[in-house]
């Protein structure tokens, strides 16, 4: 693979891109000629523009995309098609440019892109490329974020026109209508050979700085090759409502140091009783999990302001 310095001065000078953009999401519809325009604009060699119409169609799609050999591979989706095009550019001599299409973008907000679209692709020709950590949940690559508990039952319910009209407040406001009949958990976090329990509706394990679009923690990173583990209120379905309620309207988060968290860099997860996860979106697995970093696991193009480690 190229060093980072020659990857960012083969983009800034060729501008090979490549173009995957999930229309079947009512924001990709819409945006996609202002995405097209806004490329255009910039002088970018499209070497192949691909609309996904059909979410089975997208890892096909992205292979289809990388067969053109391009410098960039510009994405435009929400945390669920990021987190899907990743795990096939990961450890690849191709960057990853992100388009925030999403109803929260937790990926681009963990790096820190401007989620105006204009802005967003200016990064394309002004950022630089940067190597970050991804997540690994059993042998699932994810982004941002692995949760369990009431979570699940939100990502399977809730409903589209919702995220349309709400955006990023559809999460919490359908997580309090559906609590009233979830049932506590408890889970067992190995870090380091050391065994945590918790009670709770709600855990979650970051790779990302952001869930919800909100900031998980003051001083959380992407790029530090750690796992973020933390909980929601507990075992009381009224806590975990008023932690909802006050991070849904204020986005108020602790410092890792001062906070109820659990890191590392790999943990085994068991729950009583088994648990689903929902990976960046996707349902797929149970518990128990091994969870783990990757890292350095893909590269990116971020703000020049993107503190790379």
């Amino acid at each position: 693979m190229r060093s980072k310095a020659d990857h960012t001065a083969a983009i800034h000078a060729h501008r090979r891109v490549a173009v995957v953009v999930n229309t079947r999401s009512r924001r990709g519809r819409r945006h996609y000629p202002e995405v097209m325009r806004l490329l255009r604009a910039g002088r970018f060699d499209l070497v192949g523009v691909h609309q996904v119409t059909d979410p089975t169609r997208l890892r096909a799609t992205v292979e289809r995309a990388l067969d053109a050999a391009p410098d960039l591979l510009v994405v435009g989706g929400g945390d669920g098609t990021l987190s899907s095009s990743i795990k096939h550019i990961a450890h690849r001599d191709v960057a990853l440019g992100v388009l925030p299409l999403g109803t929260t973008n937790n990926f681009a907000r963990s790096l820190g892109l401007p989620l105006d679209l204009a802005r967003a692709v200016r990064v394309f020709s002004e950022g630089k490329v940067a190597d970050i950590d991804l997540g690994l949940c059993g042998d699932r690559p994810f982004a941002n974020l692995a949760s369990f508990g009431v979570s699940v039952e939100v990502a399977e319910t809730v409903r589209p026109w919702v995220k349309r009209v709400l955006g990023r407040a559809a999460y919490p406001l359908t997580a309090i209508r559906l609590l009233p009949r979830h049932q506590p958990f408890r889970a067992y976090i190995t870090v380091d050979g050391r065994r945590h329990e918790v009670l709770t509706h709600q855990l979650n394990i970051a790779n990302g700085r952001f869930h919800g679009g909100w900031q998980i923690a003051r001083d959380i990173s992407i790029d530090n090759r750690r796992l973020v583990a933390y909980q929601l209120g507990s075992g009381k379905r009224l806590r975990l409502l008023a932690e909802t309620l006050v991070r849904a309207t204020t986005g108020r988060w602790r410092s890792l140091a001062g906070g109820p968290f659990v890191s590392g860099t790999e943990m085994l997860l068991e729950t009583d009783p088994p648990m689903a996860a929902d990976v960046d979106g996707e349902v797929r697995l149970r518990t128990p999990l091994v969870i783990r970093t990757i890292p350095n696991g893909v590269r990116v193009m971020v703000p020049q302001g993107f503190t790379d480690t």
